[in-house]
């Protein structure tokens, strides 16, 4: 196992680093850059200064220098948390990061947590109740969740919330925290707006997640070693937990490499929709406005994050099933 972890962090290292690259070099593919759309603005303004001040700004954050150095730059600056200038409010980009992350990583936690609590309880239940009444509610909620875009369920609990119940469901806290040091009261105000987020992007990944726990433990059930255990009389919660869901889990341990990025990437769309101070929206703009230090530098961060992902993911995979095993193929 050691040698298998030792191989995967080595290939870690040129993986992300052409990620990187293409990232880097992707966003800055179309034409103009950053600065482009700060001086359209001044030249609609009617500001005669407006191209002395883009030579400015092209300057100040290196735009003049050619894009492989520019990279490079960015790319050592990594090893020593300096991501560079952010061309949105001219402030470093580990200062802008700093602001939101936490709270991308509480709200994205909780929807982790959200999804595999309340899929694993559902899935377990509907598929050693098999076509009972559970069952047939469990399958309705996981079509709901899957055929319901999250944007349009956030959209629908706003105009609900504020139509019916006269609530504010946008934001991750009460406006009077905003900007304001840490406080109970501003931990309570943020838990009490994580309700809505956490449910509306998790109903997706709760939906699928249902179905396949269901499907793979209905398959485990009927397998020959079930029936010689039930036949020898052992308790149907040890025979179930014991050796079926073990290998029915399987799908929860896999989608650890999925699940990691989701803590950084902030659900975009939704916290578009809701208004919320997460990263997601952050990423949106910079990829707008051609912002390639910030913009890649999330985009990195999702990359690592990734990989990371992939190796818990199969080492957690290797220590539940035993039939999965490093370098498998025998000599």
């Amino acid at each position: 196992m050691l040698q298998f972890i030792v191989r995967r962090v080595l290939l870690m290292i040129p993986t992300l680093f052409v990620i990187s690259a293409l990232v880097y070099f992707i966003i800055d593919l179309p034409p103009g850059d950053c600065v482009t759309s700060q001086i359209e603005e001044l030249l609609a303004r009617g500001d005669p200064d407006a191209h002395a001040r883009a030579a400015e700004l092209r300057d100040l954050y290196g735009l003049n220098h050619p894009l492989w150095l520019r990279y490079f730059e960015w790319v050592g600056g990594i090893f020593y948390w300096d991501f560079g200038l952010s061309c949105q409010d001219t402030v470093p980009v580990a200062d802008l990061i700093s602001e939101r992350m936490m709270l991308t990583i509480i709200m994205e936690t909780c929807t982790i947590a959200f999804i595999w609590i309340v899929s694993f309880v559902i899935g377990v239940y509907a598929a050693t109740h098999q076509y009972k009444w559970g069952d047939y509610v469990a399958s309705f909620i996981g079509f709901i969740g899957l055929s319901i875009p999250n944007f349009l369920l956030a959209l629908v609990l706003l105009y609900v919330g504020k139509v019916y119940f006269g609530l504010s469901i946008g934001g991750l806290m009460d406006p009077e925290y905003i900007d304001k040091p840490l406080s109970w009261g501003k931990v309570v105000s943020v838990m009490q707006h994580l309700i809505i987020p956490v449910i509306v992007i998790g109903m997706s990944g709760t939906a699928g997640m249902i179905r396949r726990l269901r499907a793979n433990l209905l398959d485990e059930l009927q397998k020959q070693y079930v029936v010689t255990g039930r036949a020898k009389g052992l308790p149907p919660m040890r025979l179930l937990v014991k050796y079926p869901l073990r290998h029915a889990i399987n799908p929860f341990v896999a989608d650890i490499g999925g699940l990691l990025p989701d803590v950084i990437s902030g659900s975009v769309i939704v916290s578009v929709v809701l208004s919320l101070p997460t990263t997601g929206p952050m990423l949106l703009s910079a990829l707008k406005t051609q912002d390639v230090n910030l913009a890649a530098t999330f985009l990195l961060f999702v990359a690592v994050l990734t990989v990371i992902g992939m190796l818990i993911s199969d080492l957690a995979l290797a220590a539940l099933d035993p039939r999965i095993r490093f370098g498998s193929s025998e000599k």
